[in-house]
């Protein structure tokens, strides 16, 4: 019999406001308690090629299509799955030019953080961004056409966004690894 989730406590409805990433932490760490060895063999099967029919998923996890149908949409639900995309390659569509930014809040109060955020939102060259612990306080990735389109991206917008102390920038080279699915990595 499949594990079923199961609810530790309650917690309140507004605690997403409070601690968004901590809630989902707690939330994605009971998903992982009860996922079994099909269900990893589904995502893994998934992050190998995500567009196989439900079929040939539950032939290549050796179950029948309706159980196999089922388990799938509980890992959407739940949010294991989180979605299906096509992976780009950037410089087919002339944006080849990759930037690792590193950036530093001259100020790190709650409203400067929101601010900077919303507006680094809106920047569409920009393809991944976190923020950290330490320094740098942000670490950004930005795919443009050459370096002349990145500095200009870099001074017209990157340094505009409210508390922006200092940036610095780090041309990629080449990727070694890149999209690995999360899949094969080891797990405590």
């Amino acid at each position: 019999m499949r594990p079923q989730t199961i609810r530790v406590g309650k917690i309140p409805q507004d605690a997403e406001r409070f601690c968004p990433s901590i809630c989902r932490e707690i939330v994605l760490s009971a998903i992982i308690l009860v996922m079994d060895a099909i269900d990893r063999k589904i995502i893994a099967e998934l992050e190998a090629d995500g567009r196989l029919s439900v079929t040939e998923l539950a032939e290549r996890v050796k179950l029948t299509v309706s159980p196999c149908h089922r388990r799938l949409r509980e890992l959407e639900r739940t949010g294991a799955i989180r979605g299906y995309r096509a992976i780009i390659d950037p410089a087919a569509l002339g944006l080849g030019f990759e930037v690792l930014v590193q950036v530093t809040m001259e100020r790190e109060d709650a409203a400067t953080i929101a601010k900077f955020e919303r507006g680094l939102a809106q920047v569409q060259e920009v393809r991944h961004a976190e923020r950290l612990f330490g320094e740098p306080d942000y670490l950004i990735r930005v795919a443009t056409a050459d370096l002349e389109a990145y500095q200009i991206l870099r001074d017209e917008k990157l340094a505009t966004l409210p508390g922006v102390q200092r940036l610095t920038s780090t041309i990629v080279m080449k990727r070694i690894v890149d999209e690995r699915p999360l899949s094969g990595a080891r797990r405590p």
